[in-house]
C-alpha cells in the first residue's frame, strides 16, 4: 500500500468539534449534545424480519434477541437526523461467573448482527460468561444499508493483460462511483470507520457497560483499535485477529498483498501437481503456474463462457484471489476444480460451474449482492482519500507485473474511490495507544499480510502477538482453522483476561 494519507490523532481536541471523545468513568459519561443516545431505552425483540430472514431465524433459534440503537447520522450534529444501528444479544448462561459484554466484527467490511452463536462455539467454555454482541455498523446489513445498484458484488477487479483490460478496469470503477453519486448524499457522507466507532460507544452506554470487550477480525481490527484510540480507556479484553495495519487501509488497502498471493498460488500449484489425476493442470508446481497463465491469457484473447457467466481477464485473476484465504484441503480443492472448468471452457469446449464456483461468479458477475459491495465501498472511500489519476495506477500496474504477474495488476489496479464524488470529512485516525490486547497473525495470510499484524502489535503498548507460521490463512481465529496452539491461546486470555507473558509462535 504505497498510498500514505495524512494522520491526526483522535483526542480532545476534536472533541470540542464534534463531541467524539468519552472519557472513562459511569457508564454514561459522554459529551455534551449525545446524552440522550446514551441514555435510550431499547427494546429487545425477535430477530427474524419476515419469511425468508434465515439469518433472523438461526439467531431467534440460538436463543439471541435483537434491537435498534438510534445513534447522529452527523455526531457533529446531534440534535439532526439519526439513523437505526441494529445489534443483537446472545446473552451469558454463565450465571455469577459472567465476564461482561463482548461486541463481535468479522470484518468485511460486512454484517455482523449473525455472529454470537457461532464466536461462542469457538470461545468454548469462555463464550457462555458473555453477553456476545453482533453489530451491522452503519451502511451494511440491517444499519442504514447502503445499495448503489451496483451489477457487481465486489469492486475488486484485475488491471487484465494489457491496456485494454485496464481500461475496461477504469470503466468499471467509474460507473460503481458514478452509481453510488446518486444515493442519499447526507447519509453516505457521513459513512466512515470513526462514526461507526462512536456508535460502538453508544451501543456501550445503551448496554450499561463502563467497558466492553472486543473480538474483530481483518477490518474488524482496524475498527477495534480505532475505538480504543478514540475512546481510551473502554475497551477490556480485546481479540485483534488478522490485523490491517491502520497506516494502509484505505483506496490502497491491496497494495503490498500481492508477494502474499503469488506464494499462495505456488503452494497451492505443488499441492495440485501432486494430485495431476484428479485435476489433470499438471505434474509439477511450474506446469500447473503455466497453466493458470494460460487460462488467463485465453481470457483476454476471448471472455470464457462458463455456464451463463462470461469471464474476462479482469475477472479470472480476483476470483482466484478470492480463493486464496485458505490453505486447508476443501478450500485448495475447490480451486482446483475452479481452474480445471476455466481451462475446459479455454479449449472452446462447454462447461458449467461447480456449486461453489458457480457462487464466486453470482457474486462478481451479478448484481445480487449489490448491497455488499456497496456498503464496503462507502466505508472505505469514506475513510481515506487515495490517488485519482488513472495514469499513475497504470504505471503502478505495469511495475507490478515483473515480481507478481497474476495479483500484481490485482492489487495495484484503480477501483471506484479514484472517482469518488465527495472527500471524507475526517483525516483517518493514527493509532498509536495502550492496550493490553491480542492480536492473532499468520505467516502467509494473503488479505491482511502478516506484516500488517506485527505492526498493529507495536502500535498497541500492552498486546502480545500470537503468531501461526506455515499457514496461508486469513483470519485463523474467527475462521476456524483449527489451530489448538492459537485456540487454547486466544480462549484462556478470554476466559482469564491474563495476556501471555511474551509474544507465542504456533505451528
Amino acid at each position: 500500500m504505497t498510498i500514505t494519507p495524512k494522520l491526526i490523532v483522535a483526542g480532545a481536541g476534536l472533541a470540542t468539534v464534534a463531541g467524539l471523545v468519552a472519557v472513562p468513568g459511569s457508564a454514561n459519561a459522554n459529551p455534551d449534545g449525545l446524552g440522550r443516545f446514551y441514555t435510550q431505552k431499547i427494546t429487545w425483540k425477535r430477530c427474524t424480519l419476515g419469511p425468508g430472514d434465515d439469518v433472523g431465524k438461526d439467531l431467534d433459534k440460538a436463543g439471541a434477541r435483537c434491537a435498534d440503537v438510534t445513534v447522529p447520522l452527523d455526531y457533529a450534529r446531534p440534535g439532526g437526523r439519526t439513523i437505526k444501528v441494529a445489534i443483537s444479544r446472545l446473552a451469558a448462561t454463565g450465571g455469577a461467573n459472567r465476564i461482561g459484554t463482548m461486541l463481535i466484527n468479522g470484518g468485511g467490511p460486512g454484517p455482523a448482527i449473525d455472529m454470537p452463536p457461532y464466536i461462542r462455539d469457538l470461545m468454548g467454555d469462555a463464550g457462555k460468561r458473555y453477553d456476545l454482541i453482533g453489530m451491522d455498523p452503519r451502511s451494511i446489513g440491517r444499519s442504514a444499508p447502503v445499495d448503489c445498484g451496483w451489477p457487481a458484488g465486489t469492486w475488486i477487479r484485475s488491471a487484465g493483460v494489457d491496456r485494454r483490460g485496464f481500461d475496461r478496469a477504469v470503466a468499471f470503477a467509474k460507473d460503481l462511483a458514478d452509481r453510488c453519486a446518486r444515493v442519499d448524499p447526507e447519509l453516505m457522507a457521513n459513512i466512515s470507520t470513526r462514526n461507526a466507532a462512536r456508535d460502538i460507544d453508544v451501543v456501550r452506554g445503551v448496554l450499561g457497560e463502563r467497558k466492553i470487550s472486543y473480538n474483530g477480525a481483518s477490518y474488524g481490527t482496524y475498527l477495534g483499535a480505532v475505538y480504543a484510540q478514540m475512546f481510551p480507556g473502554r475497551l477490556d479484553r480485546t481479540l485483534l485477529d488478522s490485523a490491517v495495519d491502520p497506516a494502509k487501509w484505505g483506496p490502497g488497502l491491496l497494495k503490498g498483498t500481492g508477494e502474499a498471493n503469488e506464494r499462495a498460488l505456488a503452494h497451492w500449484a505443488g499441492w495440485t501437481a501432486r494430485r495431476n489425476a484428479v485435476y489433470g493442470l499438471g505434474t509439477t508446481r511450474r506446469e500447473v503456474l503455466d497453466t493458470v497463465q494460460r487460462v488467463i491469457g485465453a481470457a483476454a484473447d476471448k471472455p470464457l463462457r462458463v455456464g451463463k457467466f462470461t469471464v474476462d481477464d479482469n475477472v479470472l485473476p480476483s476470483l482466484l484471489f478470492g480463493y486464496l484465504g485458505d490453505d486447508r484441503d476443501p478450500a485448495r480443492s475447490d480451486l482446483a476444480d475452479a481452474v480445471k472448468v476455466f481451462k475446459t471452457a479455454a479449449a472452446g469446449r462447454p462447461v458449467e460451474p461447480g456449486a461453489r464456483l458457480g457462487e464466486e461468479l453470482a457474486f462478481m458477475l451479478t448484481g445480487t449482492e449489490s448491497r455488499y459491495g456497496s456498503a464496503q465501498l462507502a466505508l472505505l472511500c469514506g475513510d481515506a482519500a487515495g490517488e485519482r489519476d488513472p495514469e499513475t495506477f497504470w504505471q503502478e500496474i505495469q511495475r507490478s507485473r515483473k515480481r507478481h504477474p497474476v495479483f500484481g495488476p490485482v492489487a495495484h489496479n484503480i477501483n471506484p474511490c479514484a472517482f469518488w464524488p465527495r472527500t471524507p470529512r475526517e483525516e483517518p485516525t493514527r493509532v498509536s495507544t495502550t492496550l493490553p490486547s491480542l492480536v492473532v497473525g499468520a505467516t502467509g495470510d494473503t488479505r491482511t499480510i502478516y506484516q500488517d499484524s506485527r505492526t498493529l502489535h507495536r502500535l498497541l503498548r500492552g498486546s502480545r502477538l500470537i503468531t501461526l507460521r506455515g499457514a496461508d490463512f486469513h483470519a485463523p481465529y474467527q475462521a476456524a482453522y483449527g489451530n489448538a496452539c492459537v485456540n487454547d491461546q486466544v480462549n484462556g486470555y478470554l476466559a482469564t483476561g491474563v495476556l501471555p507473558s511474551r509474544n507465542i509462535t504456533c505451528d
